[in-house]
């Protein structure tokens, strides 16, 4: 009998220890598994950041991806504007929101926030709920909470929910700061995007928008398709005509070089000012070998134009034309890269050329 029960001790000893095993050896998948999904992710917000051209899509689509992947219940990212908290992204009914912007001045994450530390939040049971909590119930039953900060300055928090609790018990959180990284570094490029929006301003002659219109408003028309042909050319002879007719008469010339041009593109091309005698053409989807001939004939058109003299004062003097010569560069744009670069480019090669080069050139 005594052997018996040596030999049951044995056996219950055997499988606790097996189960131990087995139970660690879960916990090292799971945490592989969790590693695995966070390079995905990554890769994931890599793509993201390619592929769309405004700020706030490129926020909401994180968003998307961060509850898909990590199946997270709720998620909303909450950023300080200056004046007031904004909710950037968020899957939580709108009805939540008022609660969801101000969480900042719930005491629970204030230390969360003057640290720069994750906060988490859970209850033990469905009858219980979270402190932030006042009106709903049924929402949520666990949160992590992540404030924001761009070179130590506060700028917001992201916000993770279950309706679970002790959902985020055994979740990765080394992870999630590296993810939590990646939403700041999508965000910083909001101040340089909002600034060159802002400072974008209409040309008081052509009536075009600057050259910073290119890299806002109008990226978001031209980043629709993958590929697109960018023109940049310059009036060669702006300089000769300002100094031997006058600068009110190479004023004329701006205006109708730009108003010619602009009767000519379709409403999704991208015409600006770039700079001085320098002007963009972005056509948008189009390839650089099917613009060419449309080039050509605005070449041909524009530099048979007679522009007449501004003449101050009353003259009998015979009248004067000014004919404007062009020089233009084209190449290819693709999405994802950098348009600024682009640009710099073929401004580069219109500022090395020869004065009296009048040409089309594929570079």
């Amino acid at each position: 009998m005594i052997y018996v029960l040596i030999l049951l001790v044995v056996i219950v000893i055997a499988l606790m220890v097996y189960n131990i095993v087995v139970y660690k050896r879960v916990q090292n998948f799971n945490s592989i598994n969790q590693k695995i999904t966070g390079l995905n992710v990554l890769q994931d917000f890599m793509n993201t950041i390619g592929e769309y051209s405004s700020v706030d899509e490129k926020i909401e689509k994180i968003n998307e991806i961060l509850i898909e992947k990590y199946d997270i219940k709720y998620s909303t990212i909450v950023m300080f504007d200056g004046a007031e908290y904004v909710i950037k992204a968020s899957n939580v009914q709108e009805q939540h929101w008022e609660a969801l912007r101000s969480l900042h001045d719930q005491e629970i994450f204030k230390d969360s926030i003057s640290t720069a530390t994750p906060k988490y939040v859970t209850v033990n049971n469905d009858t219980e709920r979270l402190p932030y909590q006042t009106m709903e119930f049924g929402r949520a039953k666990s949160a992590m909470f992540f404030p924001l900060y761009i070179d130590n300055v506060y700028i917001g928090y992201w916000i993770i929910e279950s309706g679970q609790p002790h959902a985020f018990d055994n979740i990765d959180t080394t992870i999630l700061e590296v993810v939590k990284e990646n939403i700041i570094a999508v965000y910083k490029t909001i101040s340089y995007q909002n600034t060159v929006e802002n400072i974008s301003r209409k040309d008081l002659f052509s009536e075009l928008n600057s050259a910073e219109y290119l890299y806002g408003k109008g990226k978001k028309i031209i980043d629709k398709y993958t590929t697109s042909a960018v023109c940049m050319f310059k009036i060669t002879n702006l300089p000769q005509i300002n100094e031997e007719y006058s600068r009110e008469t190479g004023n004329d010339v701006i205006i109708e070089v730009s108003d010619y041009i602009k009767e000519s593109l379709s409403s999704e091309y991208v015409f600006v000012r770039y700079m001085g005698p320098k002007f963009a053409i972005v056509f948008s989807g189009v390839d650089v070998n099917g613009v060419v001939e449309f080039i050509q004939d605005i070449k041909n058109n524009i530099e048979n134009m007679e522009i007449e003299e501004v003449v101050s004062g009353n003259t009998k003097a015979k009248p004067r034309y000014a004919s404007p010569k062009l020089n233009f560069v084209l190449t290819t744009y693709y999405k994802g890269t950098a348009l600024e670069n682009v640009t710099k480019k073929l401004e580069e090669y219109l500022d090395n050329a020869d004065e009296r080069e009048s040409d089309i050139n594929n570079i």
